[in-house]
């Protein structure tokens, strides 16, 4: 799993049939004290995330195990919306 900040949304009509109704967010990888780095990615969300939250990702065959996107041609998947991150004793992130 990666953490990630979701920076915005994508919009497809013309997809494989499995995808629809599927809501695709825009990605970027963040390390553990919130700082952007890497590429921009998109990943099904299937726990209703945002924009502005910083999210986990699962990636790669991983992603194909959620009981929303079983079988489905995904590559990366927001599983989860982080409340906190503690690195070494110390919050580095705090939902507010």
């Amino acid at each position: 799993m990666r953490i990630a900040r979701v920076v915005g949304s994508a919009v497809s009509t013309v997809k494989d049939p499995s995808l629809i109704g599927h809501k695709l967010l825009l990605v970027r990888e963040a390390d553990e004290k919130d700082e952007l780095v890497g590429p921009v990615f998109v990943a099904v969300d299937v726990v209703g995330a945002g924009t502005g939250e910083l999210v986990m990702v699962t990636e790669g065959s991983a992603a194909r195990q959620s009981g929303t996107t079983s079988g489905q041609p995904v590559d990366a998947v927001i599983m989860g919306i982080l409340d906190s991150l503690e690195v070494d004793g110390t919050v580095t992130f705090r939902k507010s």
